[in-house]
């Protein structure tokens, strides 16, 4: 880990993690949280425990829709992508607001470090960690003229004390977070099947080479 690194991510139980996500999550239009999802998808304690590697079979998840899986102790968010989504995400207008559009801070590993933050532009895989204090941001895909803020696009917004970040996790100027929310490893065994935390083959990347999670 960077000496740049502070608090680590929510480390509570299960019972602890999926309250967390009802008390934060504000769902809107295709972005509902899939809870039987989630269940279906739960490892076991002792597998979290382990910091074993997680597959999460993506094949249910609809376009513009989110699911949060829970892998060491971390809250792993997971998204499909609309075409009209990875099209805001590279408009002008939105790289103009952003801190750090190109990815150029260690937040991801070298196979997301690209204008799409992935291995694959049609899932984003993040950590749900704000880099600010930690807390679970929320998951609005929606674009609004007031809600969370003026004039939002569409992203992610942390309601602890308002970080924004895009559609894939990058945030914005002028918030409390510094840096874009952290990519963990993963590798797609299959089309749809998402193995977290194992990179794909000749990969070695770990979140201990963060700078900040």
């Amino acid at each position: 880990m960077s000496d740049h690194a502070t608090t680590a991510g929510p480390q509570g139980t299960r019972r602890d993690f999926l309250a967390l996500v009802a008390q934060s999550s504000a769902v809107i239009g295709a972005g509902a949280i899939a809870w039987a999802f989630i269940d279906t998808m739960e490892p076991s304690q002792d597998v979290i425990a382990a910091g074993a590697p997680i597959d999460v079979d993506l094949k249910p998840l609809q376009p513009g829709q989110q699911i949060v899986v829970l892998w060491r102790g971390k809250p792993i968010l997971l998204v499909r992508h609309t075409p009209a989504m990875l099209k805001l995400i590279r408009e002008p207008a939105m790289l103009a607001v952003l801190s750090d559009p190109d990815s150029t801070v260690l937040q991801q590993p070298p196979y997301a470090t690209n204008w799409h933050r992935s291995s694959n532009p049609e899932y984003a895989v993040l950590v749900g960690v704000c880099t600010h204090l930690g807390c679970l941001p929320n998951y609005m895909p929606d674009a609004s003229p007031t809600t969370p803020v003026a004039n939002w696009p569409g992203g992610y917004f942390c309601p602890c004390h308002g970080s924004k970040y895009d559609l894939v996790g990058r945030v914005y100027k002028g918030v409390p977070a510094p840096y874009n929310l952290p990519v963990p490893p993963y590798r797609f065994t299959t089309k749809t099947m998402v193995r977290i935390g194992e990179n794909p083959p000749g990969g070695t990347f770990t979140l201990d080479e963060i700078v900040q999670i």
